[in-house]
């Protein structure tokens, strides 16, 4: 990828619902929409959350209420086998297998597989001793920002930093952890803000309904963009509701990589394309009668008219006034005179 290319993520997460037939298709799916990375999670659900944790109300909403979160999440690990027979196939479709590590175990195991880079989620940014651990790795990192505010980012920061991470290892998504996220409480103009304070590249983990704020996020200068997808938003499990499908994933990306390229440069210049129009488009300054030699060019016998071959018409005051030194016909484009 060139420095300007935005870097777009599928989620797939946890919507494999423990099936590696699903994780496989999740895949296929992640590659045929051309996206640069396929992301899964990895943990242990020991190692994750307390027996007798609930489940975030989100989870409750999309998957009742009849088991607790280590329930939950013990029915979604991927094996560490599993994860090197998708790594395999992810790479085999020519993108990227990434995971997010939910432990400092599960850390170790993604840097063994030699994945290019660690996804940390919003959940574990206050994670101290995670923190540290991710840094000494040494891998460059991403992480999310939902539920936190900008203390919260510069500790998280100054910890990965302090322990291993270099500032252009590290890249920031600014989030809002919500499944789905409401439009008002996005606020994609807080990623500039974050760009601005950190000086860090920026990015955007959409957890919205639609690829609208994603696209956007592009266009305010994000490099990363991560969305979660689905091969079916009806499947049973606690993210399928806020995913894209897959077609809505392949319009993601091609919107994104039109949006990325249409950036350009800061200049305004007259490109290769629109070039060849400027004749065809513009005006030149032409008789708008007969003209004899001798007589004063003005406003009267004077006007504009396509090809703009000829004197521009912002030279027209130059031109008013002058003595025409030759016979001009109706639309004769006017030469310089004396």
């Amino acid at each position: 990828m060139s420095g300007d290319s935005v870097l777009i993520i599928a989620e797939a997460g946890v919507n494999h619902n423990g099936d590696m037939n699903l994780a496989r298709e999740l895949v296929h799916a992640a590659a045929e929409a051309k996206v640069d990375a396929v992301k899964f999670q990895t943990f242990k659900a020991e190692n994750l959350v307390k027996r007798d944790t609930a489940k975030a109300s989100y989870q409750v909403d999309r998957t009742g209420n009849s088991e607790g979160q280590y329930e939950m999440l013990k029915r979604l690990e991927l094996s560490w086998e599993s994860h090197h027979e998708l790594k395999k196939l992810a790479n085999s479709l020519g993108i990227e297998f990434m995971s997010t590590p939910f432990d400092t175990v599960s850390a170790d195991f993604l840097k063994e597989l030699g994945v290019p880079r660690f996804k940390i989620p919003s959940g574990e940014i206050t994670n101290f001793p995670y923190l540290r651990h991710i840094a000494k790795l040494g891998i460059p990192t991403i992480f999310s920002t939902g539920m936190s505010d900008m203390t919260d980012i510069t500790n998280c920061l100054n910890t990965l930093l302090k322990y291993g991470l270099t500032r252009d290892q590290v890249t920031i998504l600014h989030c809002n952890t919500e499944y789905p996220t409401p439009f008002g409480d996005v606020h994609l103009r807080a990623m500039d803000t974050i760009k601005d304070t950190f000086k860090v590249p920026v990015g955007y983990s959409d957890h919205t309904i639609g690829i609208e704020v994603s696209l956007a996020a592009v266009a305010l200068g994000a490099k990363v963009i991560e969305k979660h997808y689905t091969l079916d938003r009806n499947l049973p499990g606690p993210d399928h509701m806020a995913s894209l499908e897959p077609r809505e994933l392949i319009e993601m990306v091609k919107g994104i990589r039109n949006i990325s390229a249409s950036l350009g440069q800061a200049t305004k210049a007259i490109s290769p394309s629109e070039g060849k129009n400027r004749n065809a488009a513009r005006k030149s300054i032409v008789a708008a009668k007969s003209i004899k030699k001798g007589e004063l060019f003005s406003d009267d016998n004077l006007t504009t008219k396509r090809p703009g071959t000829g004197l521009s018409p912002m030279l027209w005051e130059e031109i008013v006034g002058k003595v025409s030194d030759r016979d001009y016909g109706p639309e004769d484009l006017i030469e310089n005179s004396k």
